[in-house]
């Protein structure tokens, strides 16, 4: 069975996102940290789908297909050639610059548990922060790879929200980069098979 793993970028007060939804602690905190970009690397060479909600989708395909140069060039390379899903109920296509563009699925609990049963590698959630929620809601997560950026934010949106049923995690592994970011890596105990 392929696995889901949502790779969420939090701050240290457990935020994916700050006032009027910024992310822009992300690149304050990764840019440029060389031992991040190998391991991200690394990461997009072992899956094999990138599954995207609709405001990430539009942030991602107005940056990555413009990437041509410069150290992220190879990993945009690789992200952009990636097959993409992306989860919407009032997009009808998805460009991705010229390359080819997203498939649009509209319910993504019986998209990704149908995903989760088919041949290929393992899926990726960047970002998209309610669908990341509703999928944790759904226990449709198998892999939880939490990168801690050195910031706390204040106020903004929590991953885990107030109504989130208990999850039963293992630490799989934790590793820490040159620019004080922390890969936490969680496997889900009681994801749905």
């Amino acid at each position: 069975m392929r696995k889901v793993i949502l790779q969420e970028f939090v701050s240290l007060d457990g935020l994916a996102a700050g006032p009027k939804g910024s992310v822009d602690f992300v690149p304050r905190s990764t840019q440029g940290d060389r031992s991040f970009g190998v391991r991200q690397m690394a990461f997009i060479d072992s899956i094999d789908t990138i599954l995207l909600g609709r405001t990430t989708y539009q942030m991602f395909a107005a940056h990555w297909p413009n990437v041509t140069t410069g150290d992220d060039k190879q990993f945009a390379d690789k992200l952009n050639a990636t097959p993409k899903v992306v989860f919407s109920t009032t997009l009808e296509r998805a460009p991705w610059g010229s390359w080819d563009p997203a498939r649009i699925a509209k319910n993504p609990s019986a998209e990704v548990a149908q995903l989760r049963q088919g041949s290929g590698g393992d899926m990726v959630i960047w970002g998209s922060i309610s669908l990341a929620q509703s999928l944790i809601a759904e226990q449709l997560i198998d892999q939880f790879q939490l990168v801690v950026c050195p910031v706390v934010l204040g106020s903004g949106t929590a991953l885990f929200r107030d109504h989130t049923s208990s999850l039963d995690m293992r630490l799989l592994n934790t590793r820490s980069f040159d620019r004080g970011t922390v890969l936490l890596t969680y496997g889900v105990a009681n994801a749905k098979s």
